[in-house]
């Protein structure tokens, strides 16, 4: 059986989620990574193994994507600038393309890991006497 998360069960329940969008839409805007035009998984540090094998994953149209929009933050945080609001990245622009990918590696990381610790038992299997 495997436990709930607190972000599922909160998702599940109107009323919750009516309660505690709003202070997940403030803390958002309070982290302030849209105001240089950045995405949430743009912010997933890459010296890891598991991410390195990911990112090597993306397609390459959003692999440079990513590229240029954390260039493009450095640069403007160098010029202690942020962006026109209009270009700010919108809520549905925001989407995971990084995380889902990071998953099914480390389901095939964790998978090899259980495959190589395996233990090949190879004595030979005594016959059941017969009565």
């Amino acid at each position: 059986m495997q436990p709930i998360s607190l972000a599922k069960y909160i998702q599940k329940s109107p009323f919750l989620y009516k309660l505690l969008k709003p202070v997940s839409q403030a803390y958002i805007n309070l982290s302030g990574y849209r105001k240089f035009g950045l995405r949430y998984d743009d912010l997933t540090l890459e010296e890891n193994d598991v991410v390195e094998k990911a990112l090597s994953r993306l397609p390459e149209h959003e692999s440079f994507d990513r590229v240029y929009r954390i260039r493009r933050a450095m640069q403007l945080n160098i010029e202690n600038k942020i962006l026109p609001k209009s270009e700010w990245t919108k809520s549905e622009e925001d989407t995971l393309y990084l995380r889902p990918i990071v998953k099914r590696v480390m389901e095939e990381k964790q998978e090899r890991e259980a495959f190589d610790s395996l233990i090949v038992d190879r004595t030979p299997k005594q016959a059941a006497p017969s009565h």
